[in-house]
């Protein structure tokens, strides 16, 4: 893999300012397109389609993961959210735990990992309370400061994929 930044949920890759990037590896679970209701084009078009909870990439492969998994549990399978960031299921505090384990298994020594979270419908310190990560800093933002930007950065000395 010669790309050093993983996006293993990158959706439409709205948050990107270069949506084809050559140093990043877009991944996500859909692959999709849609007319929104606003009559707006959205699509979904991973360089990988896979799951965030079992990558096919090696241990330690990336200087960088950006971890911007479905945040919404309470959702119309058509609605114009869904559609747009995903859907978590029943199962989501265990498939977010694998997720975080998954792209600190990913992430090189020393490597950084951004996550995003809105928390309109699930705190945020529930979520961080599914890895034993610790983060280094965030920045909370949005009209309604739901919006949680998280770093993390892989200890050089842990050894993640045992």
């Amino acid at each position: 893999m010669n790309t050093k930044v993983l996006d293993p949920c990158c959706g439409s890759r709205m948050f990107h300012f270069d949506r084809k990037n050559p140093n990043v590896t877009f991944c996500d679970i859909r692959k999709e397109s849609h007319i929104l209701c606003d009559g707006r084009s959205l699509e979904v078009n991973p360089d990988v389609q896979m799951d965030f909870r079992d990558m096919p990439f090696d241990d330690e492969t990336f200087h960088a993961v950006v971890f911007d998994p479905p945040h919404l549990i309470h959702a119309g399978n058509q609605s114009w959210l869904a559609l747009k960031y995903g859907k978590l299921n029943e199962n989501w505090k265990d498939d977010l735990a694998k997720g975080f384990s998954e792209c600190f298994r990913v992430l090189k020594p020393n490597g950084m990992l951004i996550f995003k979270w809105n928390e309109t419908q699930i705190k945020v310190s529930e979520i961080l309370a599914l890895t034993d990560q610790k983060p280094l800093f965030g920045h909370v933002s949005g009209k309604r400061a739901n919006t949680h930007w998280i770093g993390f950065m892989k200890d050089a000395q842990e050894n993640s994929h045992e």
